[in-house]
């Protein structure tokens, strides 16, 4: 069976992506979106998104990871599907859609930036070397210096498959201070099981735990390998924040066809 498919990246990020607003691509098992996503055999991608319709919604955002398996909120992958959206001829001001971990709103300012309000965090577990807290998806947040010579591959997995998280997994991100409001961001994404070149929920994670104000609005310029972000919010505390906000490009790469078996 014939496949049109698209081809989204957001800063690194890349995705395959279906239109399957009429159900046609229902079908698909966990190994046909491996297949797909495998960057020798198929398209490639860091994960596999189906944007269905969604009654009272703008479109129902269905991600995947590369191993085949549904996962939980992508931000890069929510704002690539927000693009994807208006260039299907879905044009709104504020878009309004549905993922796994709840409703989502969304922009695309003047500078074709791609804004995509996240959920509130009401919980963040901050230890001396380490935060973790839910951003969509679960993230252990590691300050370091020098994370650009970081192993992140193997150090990440180390702490992916450590007691704790072995068996729901962890994104694990890198961070590092660079001043004046701006971190720099390395991550080891589960269901990938590899670093990727930018994974939102992570930059999103890490902005939160650099507050520079204590209380009100912040915002953080993140850097990562595959480009750069921001991330605005209001920090109510320690526990909780909110207006959340996840900022940056997306794009069409490529599109085509390819064949699966059914």
């Amino acid at each position: 069976m014939k496949i049109n498919f698209f081809k989204y990246q957001g800063t690194g990020n890349d995705f395959v992506i279906l239109d399957n607003r009429t159900g046609i691509y229902d079908f698909l098992t966990k190994h046909q979106v491996q297949l797909m996503c495998d960057r020798k055999f198929g398209v490639g991608g860091d994960g596999l998104m189906l944007l269905n319709s969604k009654q009272g919604y703008d479109f129902e955002m269905l991600y995947y990871n590369s191993d085949g398996s549904q996962s939980t909120m992508c931000g890069n992958g929510g704002r690539c599907m927000v693009c994807f959206a208006y260039h299907l001829g879905i044009h709104k001001y504020t878009y309004r859609f549905l993922a796994i971990d709840g409703v989502h709103e969304a922009e695309i300012d003047m500078n074709n930036q791609i804004r995509l309000k996240m959920n509130d965090v009401t919980q963040v577990d901050e230890h001396s070397s380490y935060a973790v807290l839910n951003t969509g998806s679960p993230h252990f947040i590691k300050f370091a210096s020098d994370v650009a010579n970081i192993d992140v591959v193997e150090t990440g997995r180390d702490i992916r498959n450590s007691k704790p998280y072995a068996a729901e997994g962890i994104n694990v991100s890198f961070v590092e201070n660079l001043g004046e409001d701006r971190i720099f961001v390395r991550t080891y994404e589960r269901g990938v099981e590899d670093e990727t070149l930018s994974c939102g929920t992570g930059v999103t994670a890490a902005a939160l735990v650099s507050a520079h104000n204590p209380r009100g609005f912040n915002r953080v310029e993140v850097k990562t390998p595959g480009g750069n972000l921001s991330v605005e919010y209001t920090k109510i505390d320690e526990n909780n924040y909110e207006n959340i906000w996840l900022c940056g490009p997306a794009e069409l790469v490529f599109s085509g066809e390819t064949n699966i078996i059914k």
